[in-house]
């Protein structure tokens, strides 16, 4: 980029939050010139400049999206390229602090003008030099780590629906996580909802070692596209260079699709499914797949909400976001489902990190589960109850009771041993149909009352 900054002051047209204006004739071959990604101020004279980026270069012209909305700009306004993209910090002193979407700091305390900054939206580590997932994640869930263990540099989403606790769980794991570092980002909350985050990271001790990026409804919704990137490059310079294990929570990852619709409409582009543009499927790819495990380093693992309208698993956000993650969790009534859910690398953790009956607990209980829920429709239906479905539909009130409750927090191991106990009260352990030198391990040897 030229030292001396040059001003355009030909706009073209404003078509929603996107400005088109004429460019000199060879200036997309001019190595000093606008790049595409780069950031630029606009706005008129005498008036507070906008922060806007560019998303579209062509031959004389380009198309400049601005995050603070166009609202009141004028044909008038004049732009000028500052000639990199979009940075944010990064320090030992971010810890504790709160970012808006455009990465300035929101929560009152001393700026961080004067700290390192890192470029966002770079490229992913190249998976041939990816170390394979072999670590848990410990969360204290028990349906996540018993039945679908988080693994490092996992990808995967909760798959949620309006009104469910999604939010709680996310916290929760947040807090409760084996992670060194966790950092957060929030697309489109309402002040409340950001609220309770930050005051439930405070309460429990863990916000010194928390990072926030947050976007709220009332802030410019083109924001929302820059939050993911910030969070997830500071998340690989933690892990690439300080060799932490990194957790990313990103709420609601909907809410990005949404922007980037918005943008793809302003532009003038086709949509392909239900006004989503056909790239959405890499949009999100490039930012789940910066999950990885450094050599040597540390890890970056990610856990986001998505968010169903009308609970339609088809939307095209879940059903793209389905075909790039490893898994995931579904939140239905409270809780999460048992059968919905999966964790694709579990398998990597299972029986070696954890105890030798981990897989054992993990796929009886879930028979017993599936045969009580089965039990429950021939009850409903008024059909005639056997001592087993009696005891099964027993065993189901006190699997949803100390499993499913999300309010149930437990280590992983004393989760599987009141697995043990939960079905030595229902069944003797020849029902259990499990190997013999497990039965005599970790098998109860008297009933709990």
């Amino acid at each position: 980029m030229s030292l001396v900054p040059i001003t355009y002051d030909r706009v073209l047209s404003i078509i929603g939050d996107v400005l088109r204006i004429a460019l000199p004739p060879g200036t997309a071959e001019d190595p000093n010139g606008p790049r595409f990604g780069d950031l630029a101020l606009v706005g008129d004279a005498g008036e507070l400049p906008r922060l806007a980026q560019v998303v579209k270069l062509a031959e004389g012209e380009a198309s400049l999206q601005i995050f603070p909305g166009s609202r009141g700009l004028s044909t008038r306004s004049r732009t000028r390229f500052l000639g990199h993209p979009p940075e944010v910090a990064f320090s030992p002193n971010i810890f504790g602090r709160v970012f808006d979407g455009a990465g300035r700091v929101s929560d009152g305390g001393p700026a961080l003008d004067d700290e390192p900054v890192v470029e966002i939206a770079g490229p992913s580590a190249n998976p041939a030099r990816r170390a394979l997932a072999s670590r848990m994640i410990r969360t204290d869930v028990p349906m996540i780590d018993v039945f679908n263990c988080l693994v490092e540099s996992q990808k995967i989403p909760i798959f949620s629906t309006s009104g469910e606790p999604h939010d709680t769980l996310l916290a929760r794991i947040g807090i409760q996580a084996d992670a060194d570092v966790v950092v957060f980002g929030g697309l489109g909350l309402g002040f409340d909802e950001f609220w309770r985050f930050r005051t439930a990271f405070e309460d429990a001790g863990v916000f010194g070692r928390t990072v926030m990026f947050v976007n709220q409804a009332s802030d410019p919704v083109l924001e929302r596209l820059l939050v993911p990137d910030m969070a997830l490059a500071v998340a690989e310079k933690f892990a690439s260079e300080q060799k932490k294990r990194v957790l990313v929570l990103l709420t609601d990852m909907t809410a990005f699709a949404d922007a980037l619709k918005e943008v793809g409409i302003a532009l003038d582009r086709v949509p392909s499914n239900r006004g989503y543009l056909g790239d959405l499927y890499s949009q999100l790819a490039r930012r789940y797949e910066k999950a990885a495990v450094f050599p040597g380093g540390g890890s970056v693992t990610i856990l986001s909400v998505t968010s169903m309208p009308g609970g339609d698993v088809t939307h095209p956000v879940p059903d793209n976001t389905g075909y790039i993650t490893e898994g995931q969790f579904y939140l239905r009534g409270g809780r999460i489902d048992p059968f919905g859910s999966l964790s694709r690398l579990k398998q990597h953790v299972i029986g070696k990190e954890t105890r030798e009956d981990h897989s054992a607990v993990m796929n009886t209980m879930i028979r017993l589960y599936s045969g009580a829920r089965d039990a429950q429709r021939k009850q409903a239906m008024a059909f005639a109850m056997s001592d087993l479905d009696n005891r099964l539909l027993k065993f189901g009130a006190l699997f949803e009771a100390r499993f499913m409750d999300l309010a149930v927090s437990i280590p992983l191991d004393a989760a599987l041993d009141l697995g043990w106990a939960t079905m030595a009260e229902c069944f003797s352990p020849e029902e259990l149909l499990v190997r013999q030198n497990l039965l005599d391990k970790y098998y109860p040897a008297r009933k709990a009352a």
